[in-house]
């Protein structure tokens, strides 16, 4: 392990499988390709005693004034830089994101204070990446990766209590593999798609890969048909069924994508919180995927669009532009909220326009007059929805992002 100290810098918990390491010697991270100098040698019991060396066969801790915990990657063999070993000790891996979301400040004037924080976070923990992003709808923002849905909880918890930032979190994301076939301009290639706004057309795609999981849940056995149900309903395969006691082992190998929205929060309400879950990935397959855009007067928000399965995609596009109705405030115009696939529309609501009586001042006389009105009102509106823009809410945002998770 390694952690960030403010005086030391980072410090490594190494074990020596052979020879001796000590203060003064020069090292090399097999893995990193960085080379350090040791300042520091010592263990713990429990402090830190500092000690001259450490010897194979023994565990302790090195200092060597290095300033970023991500250059002290967890499983790296260390070496002396004079007489390196030949190849590095087996079982180091590398730490890849598998969930992917963006995180925006509700106050776009926080946008810098959100940047030092999450500078601050990475310090002391390495697995967790960033890059700026923005959205015409929330402005700037960071897309950040995590190791999975806790790790996500525990960075936007440890945002908003150390660092009291108020943050808009759009849906959670995976990373999928495309496969493009050739082009006028590009040779046939692979690629990573971490975030839905950033999809290649269509006509490109020849196949869209997704991660998959084996998921182990623990639960007692009257829950289980709701469980068996859940499932299969998120595109489930079942593997194992066994009983130990009056408690039921479930082995399901489902999709990551149709996890990581609310399947915890539904997996505990439908079991009363008895259930536990637990879970590890198995690698990438073929899918039927599309991306859901959510088109506003027929603008596309760009921060609510989604990959999903075909099959979920117009139950997921309904539920969306359901919440966006009653979310989004009336216009003097109509507006027209609609859930596309490509150039097709799946799904649509529309918002009403507000009224204004304008025959109010007609009473009596003829019919024509207030048709006549009428008429002209009726070209107004026209011209009014093609030249409107459509101002939606930041409370929108967060109110329908956060009913997506749920």
């Amino acid at each position: 392990d390694s952690w960030y100290d403010p005086y030391l810098g980072v410090v490594i918990l190494i074990r020596v499988i052979d020879g001796v390491i000590k203060k003064g010697q020069e090292i090399q991270f097999m893995a990193a390709g960085t080379k350090h100098l040791v300042d520091r040698v010592g263990c713990m019991r429990p402090k830190l005693e500092i000690l001259t060396e450490i010897a194979a066969g023994e565990v302790g801790i090195i200092t060597a004034q290095i300033k970023e915990v991500a250059q002290t990657r967890v499983g790296d063999t260390i070496t002396d830089a004079k007489r390196p070993a030949a190849e590095p000790l087996p079982g180091f891996k590398e730490v890849q994101p598998v969930v992917f979301c963006g995180l925006f400040p509700t106050d776009a004037a926080d946008f810098e204070k959100l940047r030092e924080s999450i500078s601050k976070l990475r310090l002391n923990d390495a697995s967790f990446s960033f890059e700026t992003e923005s959205s015409a709808a929330l402005g700037f923002g960071f897309r950040c990766g995590f190791l999975g849905l806790l790790h996500l909880e525990i960075i936007q918890e440890r945002l908003s209590r150390e660092f009291d930032l108020d943050l808009i979190t759009t849906a959670p994301s995976v990373v999928y593999k495309l496969k493009l076939g050739r082009s006028k301009t590009d040779d046939a290639r692979e690629m990573e798609l971490h975030n839905p706004a950033d999809m290649p057309d269509v006509n490109r795609i020849d196949e869209i890969q997704e991660p998959w999981i084996e998921a182990t849940i623990y639960c007692p056995d009257e829950y289980l048909g709701s469980i068996l149900k859940l499932c299969q309903d998120r595109r489930g395969i079942q593997k194992q069924l066994t009983y130990v006691g009056g408690r039921a082992q479930l082995v399901y190998e489902l999709p990551l994508n149709e996890v990581v929205f609310d399947f915890y929060d539904r997996l505990k309400s439908i079991s009363r919180g008895y259930a536990s879950f637990d879970y590890h990935q198995i690698g990438h397959r073929e899918g039927d995927l599309v991306k859901m855009s959510i088109l506003v007067n027929g603008d596309p928000v760009d921060a609510l669009s989604m990959i999903v399965h075909r099959g979920t995609a117009e139950a997921r596009g309904r539920g969306m532009c359901e919440r966006l109705k009653d979310l989004i405030p009336r216009h003097l115009f109509k507006i027209p909220i609609q859930a596309a696939i490509g150039g097709k529309v799946i799904a649509r609501e529309t918002i009403a326009a507000m009224r204004k009586d304008v025959t109010a001042k007609c009473y009596g006389g003829d019919i024509s007059r207030k048709k006549k009105l009428l008429e002209k009102q009726k070209k107004g509106k026209a011209r009014m929805r093609e030249y409107g823009s459509v101002s939606i809410p930041q409370e929108a945002f967060i109110a329908a992002l956060r009913m997506g998770e749920e």
